[in-house]
């Protein structure tokens, strides 16, 4: 028998399925980012297409110049922000594993941006601390635990009119009231933002293949 969830589930499936055959154009490019990913045994957690396209969408408004992306996996969302990037521009992303570094870097090239995308392997707190700003667009997905520390840095990395998105800030509802490392990076990060002058955000949740999630928005303004 079929429970509430998985039904509930299905359907986001399929709704994201028809979101996507109905607006975002098929790409050889990233479907190949997407079978080397799988290939090289790396988990399937890479942005929805939607999700990229929102991210790409986001930063085009914004006219990004420069773009830091924490968290590259197989560079997937990495695709869809390189492409954002405006005439001259450049983008850096943080990625721990270098396994991950080098289908990511694959991948880039398969794309074309190997000229303006940088996957920088390493702790990412530690390669933050030696960036210099500002960027006009940060996405953070990397570990949730550490987001308080990633969002400090991307406002320090930031000018007014920069734009930070950090994804997964529901965790499938956990976030409200699970101790876990992760809801607790997360409701530590919202802490901050809620203190920080600098800065007005929102959160969004968000259903489909990935589940019940959200993202935060937050637009630097001092």
């Amino acid at each position: 028998m079929t429970s509430e969830r998985e039904w509930q589930q299905r359907e986001w499936q399929r709704v994201d399925e028809y979101l996507v055959s109905a607006l975002v154009p098929e790409d050889e490019v990233l479907a190949g980012a997407l079978e080397r990913a799988r290939a090289a045994g790396l988990p399937p957690i890479d942005v929805s297409p939607t999700e990229g396209r929102l991210l790409n969408l986001l930063a085009r408004t914004r006219g990004a110049r420069r773009i830091l992306e924490v968290g590259t996996l197989g560079g997937y969302s990495t695709i869809w922000l390189g492409r954002a990037l405006a005439p001259g521009g450049s983008l850096v992303s943080l990625e721990l594993s270098e396994a991950h570094a080098v289908v990511a870097r694959e991948n880039l090239a398969a794309a074309g941006l190997s000229g303006v995308c940088e996957v920088v392997v390493g702790p990412a707190v530690e390669s933050l601390a030696g960036l210099s700003g500002p960027f006009d667009f940060v996405f953070i997905d990397a570990d949730k635990a550490s987001n308080p520390v990633y969002f400090a840095e991307a406002v320090r990395l930031s000018e007014p009119g920069t734009v930070i998105v950090v994804d997964n800030v529901v965790r499938g509802g956990r976030v409200v009231d699970d101790e876990g490392a992760d809801p607790a990076g997360i409701r530590e990060m919202n802490r901050l933002i809620a203190a920080e002058p600098r800065v007005e955000a929102t959160a969004v949740q968000t259903v489909g293949s990935k589940g019940w999630d959200g993202f935060a928005y937050v637009l630097v303004t001092g």
